[in-house]
């Protein structure tokens, strides 16, 4: 299991350094509580996958995706991929780059209303 781990942190890493631009613009309003003070993580391991961003508390994703996701493979991996990470109990809200580049406040405005219905319930 430590091992595991281990590795786990080093991919997290990994890709935290080689985030994409549109990545890095949303972690910079989610850090730090910087969304209505919900707490934020970037690439968080569930399952065997990594998510863009994950708030535990709400247990909602935020994916972020560029050109790469839109092949037939793509859009079946991340199919199944949504599909693993929703059987953990985790909602999933995706946004493409061009979201992130021309309607910041939007893209921020549909997470935290996302967060705040999910904290209703």
């Amino acid at each position: 299991m430590r091992g595991q781990n281990v590795a786990q942190t080093r991919r997290a890493r990994g890709l935290r350094e080689t985030q994409t631009s549109a990545e890095t613009l949303v972690w910079s309003k989610l850090r730090n509580r910087g969304l209505n003070g919900f707490k934020f993580v970037r690439q968080f391991p569930i399952c065997q996958y990594f998510v863009d961003f994950c708030c535990r508390e709400a247990m909602l994703i935020v994916e972020i995706d560029g050109a790469t996701h839109s092949t037939d493979d793509e859009i079946s991996y991340d199919t199944h991929r949504s599909a693993a990470v929703a059987a953990e109990g985790y909602d999933i809200i995706r946004f493409q780059n061009a979201e992130v580049y021309n309607n910041l406040n939007d893209v921020l405005e549909t997470i935290l209303a996302k967060l705040e219905n999910r904290g209703t319930l």
